[in-house]
């Protein structure tokens, strides 16, 4: 049996990291072996988050995608994946790299949680300075 051929992308943010494959198909979106709406509890505005590439460059309806998401909570997930299917849509053409760069969805967002510090209550939080 002949495997399907798939375009590949991986992205990160925060803690969490997200591999996705773009198939031919009818616009299927599988997050974890769950359907979109699904895994982010039928929040529309996080799913259209998810499709923003695809719209920009009209793909919309044209590849299956399916989803491996690891590590952090929702939000950097579905930002983790929807850096990965832009990268997987930029290797498939170099005018769609183009596209997708001038939009700003190849850029990956590097913030991370900075780690709490011995001594103090969280990162650079003190106590509360007391005169007397």
């Amino acid at each position: 049996m002949a495997t399907k051929q798939y375009f590949y992308g991986l992205g990160r943010r925060k803690s969490a990291s997200a591999s996705a494959r773009l198939y031919d198909g009818k616009g299927e979106i599988t997050i974890n072996g769950k359907t979109a709406s699904d895994f982010l509890s039928g929040n529309a505005e996080l799913v259209a988050k998810l499709t923003d590439p695809l719209a920009l460059v009209d793909k919309q309806g044209v590849y299956d995608i399916t989803v491996l998401a690891k590590g952090g909570g929702v939000s950097g997930q579905v930002d983790a994946i929807c850096l990965a299917i832009s990268k997987a849509l930029a290797s498939i053409n170099d005018d769609l790299r183009a596209t997708l760069s001038k939009a700003g969805y190849l850029r990956r967002d590097s913030r991370e949680v900075e780690r709490k510090k011995y001594g103090l209550k969280g990162a650079r939080r003190k106590e509360q300075f007391s005169k007397r």
